[in-house]
């Protein structure tokens, strides 16, 4: 379990205040001037040290990923994006760090930047976060009024400038291309990748694309050290992270804690627990609704990083834990999610665009069970073909709640099917 001293989301709840004065007093802006003397080789390389992978669902090593960026600044600018779009369902702990912790996320841009050599940042944040969006501005403005960011940042001889843009409440914004597309002002629709955005990303400029908490942690690791960040939790799964519970649970919340904790711990502990008791779950949907379900049998022991996640056929995504219940309806579960993922396909890649609603058409049939049974081979077999042959990853994560739900509830499945069809005969 995360010891106190170890959390860098401290006032996550917004029982302090958000803004400056309150964010100086928990150490944000402390001597910030010194990490960006450090010089951007060095940021880049400690970050990469630090272990820190993507906090937005791909667990891409960030580090990494600032140096894709070109080492020298030529005729066209670089920029930092950072998607605070989080569309994915089940999925609330950024819009925790823009309402709580907003200079949090300023500062790591700032220093982001900085060792991308990028003057300008732009956070994309979805529409319908009104409250955040008016939070993370007027942290921008103390930041500017404070000189912590504008001409001299810190007073570093820096220029940096912070932009909060507004989404239009479209899911497949929150894929990076499809961000860079809409921040341009186009419709939202994935690109070809190559070319990355690290050679040409918005305006056709050297960009990179990272998840909020990914940047938000960035100060912290730079101040504390890359050996306590990577001391926390196991190996290629370190550091602390924002887990959101909810479903059938006492308490939902979101908390922060150390990667690999258990899955068990971190409900009964942090959620009071699941309701009715923890022998009365059915399943866990354990990183937002594009990774696939696990029964309870699995739950009981998987610990809650990438890698252990991977191993059981699932994925930590964005950690956002969805619990169900014996009283959970599973396959109609996965039917509404079905549905979700057919109405925000963009359309543009034929698997996905045809792929999309024919799944959901035959999960609606399955929740009544008016199919017959080999359809369900038929169903995942379709699956298969939407996944990974698509643009951006929006085909998997129609496919995968399908193929979990496949994998690990077929005899419901089976059993609906074959009751529809004894009342059917009944009936005549």
């Amino acid at each position: 379990m995360l010891a106190d001293k170890d959390r860098i989301f401290t006032n996550i709840y917004g029982f302090d205040s958000p803004w400056l004065d309150g964010a100086k007093a928990r150490g944000d802006w402390d001597n910030t001037k010194k990490l960006i003397e450090m010089g951007r080789d060095k940021i880049v390389d400690e970050m990469k040290e630090s272990g820190l992978r993507g906090r937005g669902g791909a667990g891409f090593p960030t580090g990494v990923k600032w140096s894709f960026m070109p080492k020298e600044i030529g005729d066209r600018p670089h920029y930092l994006v950072i998607n605070a779009d989080e569309g994915e369902p089940g999925t609330c702990k950024d819009r925790e760090i823009m309402r709580s912790e907003p200079h949090k996320l300023i500062e790591g841009a700032l220093v982001a930047s900085f060792a991308m050599g990028a003057h300008a940042a732009y956070c994309y944040v979805r529409g319908e976060f009104h409250h955040e969006i008016a939070s993370l501005q007027k942290a921008v403005d103390e930041a500017y009024e404070a000189g912590l960011i504008g001409d001299d940042a810190c007073g570093t001889g820096w220029k940096f400038d912070f932009y909060v843009h507004s989404g239009a409440g479209a899911y497949i914004c929150g894929e990076e291309t499809s961000l860079i597309e809409s921040l341009e002002g186009k419709k939202g629709q994935p690109r070809l990748k190559p070319p990355f955005p690290a050679g040409v990303g918005v305006w056709g400029c050297p960009t990179t694309v990272n998840n909020v908490e990914s940047i938000a942690v960035a100060p912290t690791i730079l101040r504390r050290g890359a050996d306590w960040f990577s001391g926390i939790g196991r190996p290629n799964n370190v550091g602390t992270k924002l887990f959101n519970i909810s479903g059938h649970v006492n308490q939902p919340c979101t908390v922060e804690e150390e990667m690999g904790i258990p899955l068990k711990e971190l409900i009964e502990k942090h959620a009071g627990g699941v309701r009715g008791g923890w022998d009365n779950l059915l399943a866990i949907i354990p990183g937002g609704a594009s990774v696939p379900i696990l029964p309870k049998s699995i739950c009981d022991t998987v610990l809650m990083d990438f890698d252990s996640l991977r191993e059981v056929r699932s994925g930590l995504g964005t950690a956002a834990i969805m619990v169900m219940d014996q009283s959970t309806d599973v396959i109609k579960a996965i039917a509404r999610l079905s549905a979700f993922y057919k109405h925000e396909s963009c359309g543009q890649c034929t698997p996905c665009r045809e792929g999309t609603g024919w799944m959901s058409r035959v999960m609606q049939r399955m929740v009544t069970g008016n199919a017959h049974v080999d359809e369900i081979d038929t169903l995942e077999e379709v699956t298969r073909q939407v996944e990974g042959h698509t643009i951006c990853a929006l085909g998997d994560a129609a496919a995968w709640p399908i193929q979990g739900l496949i994998r690990h509830f077929r005899p419901e499945m089976e059993k609906r099917i074959l009751d529809f069809q004894a009342r059917s005969q009944a009936a005549e």
